[in-house]
């Protein structure tokens, strides 16, 4: 299997994130979990890491909104320029704002702090030097591996930092851009696509990419956002919109679920890229559904995570994997190791 992979992701290397309550503590989303990761597959007799291609910006264009983008490329040199007074702190560390955009009242603001406010949904995403670079890279990575995927059965993009919190025109949830959809959305030009993102967490930004559209199946297994973050989307009965009524699917899993209700669930997410008949498929691959994960509920064993990769592989489908979360670093790799080895 070919891995596409970029030590850019080292650039973007945050100090901290804020938690509920406003607590500062160290990014779980750290360089270390790629490097882990790495490590892992370097071990094993059928991986091969390559460098990602240069797409450009037209593919990540065709995802995320222009403002949105240019943001992200002018945020940390905009924010280095703000006067303390004008910008409302003296530490430069990180770029985080403490006013969010209510969308349904918004208008664009003109300062850094606004448009961070503007264009970021929480805490978990600080901007510092290097997370334009690395997020660049990283959906550079996506890209290669939906390419490959036009020739070879699988791919894996080890993707940093992660993408599937990531909209249209927002950031959150330790994502920049949504890698995942950007794949997606470049092999929808060689047909139909299904994505399914079986990270712990509702994958809101995917599903805010792709809701009106008949020509991508996107399906997230998630925790129920009844009790998770991101709370607002990933709910059952949000099943798309327009042109794309019936084309997103939910399912939500409650606190405690362990491998038997999983993998019932997964079943029947299948059932449905069976129904669909795609061209191409890309998996949103996060591996904070482990048991040990610190930012996780629900109770998947190591076996589990091999069954479900094993359960993916049997649709036959050529294969994107595209890295997402999981924050046990301990564990990170073996569990990325023991789900791509079923592709094999």
């Amino acid at each position: 299997m070919n891995i596409f992979y970029s030590d850019t992701h080292f650039q973007h290397a945050p100090a901290f994130e804020v938690f509920d309550g406003g607590v500062r503590v160290p990014n779980f989303e750290s360089p270390e979990r790629a490097a882990r990761i790495l490590s892992a597959l370097q071990k094993t007799d059928w991986a091969e890491v390559h460098p990602p291609a240069d797409f450009g910006l037209d593919p990540i264009l065709a995802v995320h909104e222009r403002g949105y983008v240019d943001f992200l490329a002018a945020a940390w040199g905009d924010w280095l320029a703000a006067e303390p007074e004008v910008a409302g702190a003296d530490d430069k560390s990180a770029l985080l704002p403490a006013t969010f955009a209510l969308r349904g009242q918004a208008h664009p603001a003109k300062s850094i702090l606004g448009r961070a406010g503007y264009y970021m949904m929480d805490l978990s995403a600080p901007i510092v030097e290097g997370t334009y670079a690395a997020a660049l890279a990283s959906a550079h990575c996506a890209l290669s591996a939906a390419q490959e995927v036009t020739h070879a059965s699988s791919a894996f993009a080890l993707c940093r930092p992660p993408g599937h919190h990531a909209g249209r025109s927002h950031c959150g949830g330790y994502c920049y851009f949504n890698n995942a959809a950007i794949a997606a959305n470049w092999l929808s030009a060689h047909g139909k696509v299904a994505l399914l993102d079986i990270d712990y967490h509702a994958g809101n930004g995917t599903q805010d990419i792709f809701y009106e559209r008949a020509d991508v199946l996107s399906i997230s297994l998630h925790a129920d956002p009844a009790f998770e973050y991101p709370y607002y989307a990933g709910y059952a009965e949000e099943r798309g919109a327009g042109a794309g009524l019936g084309f997103h699917h939910n399912f939500p899993l409650p606190a405690g679920t362990g491998d038997d209700a999983y993998l019932a669930a997964l079943n029947d997410a299948l059932h449905l890229i069976r129904e669909f008949q795609p061209t191409a498929l890309v998996i949103s691959a996060g591996m904070d559904i482990y048991t040990d994960d610190p930012l996780g509920r629900i109770h998947i064993t190591r076996e589990g995570i091999r069954q479900i990769g094993a359960r993916i592989a049997e649709l036959r489908l050529p294969t994107a994997v595209i890295m997402e979360g999981g924050y046990n670093n301990d564990a990170l790799g073996d569990n990325v190791v023991a789900f791509l080895g079923e592709f094999q």
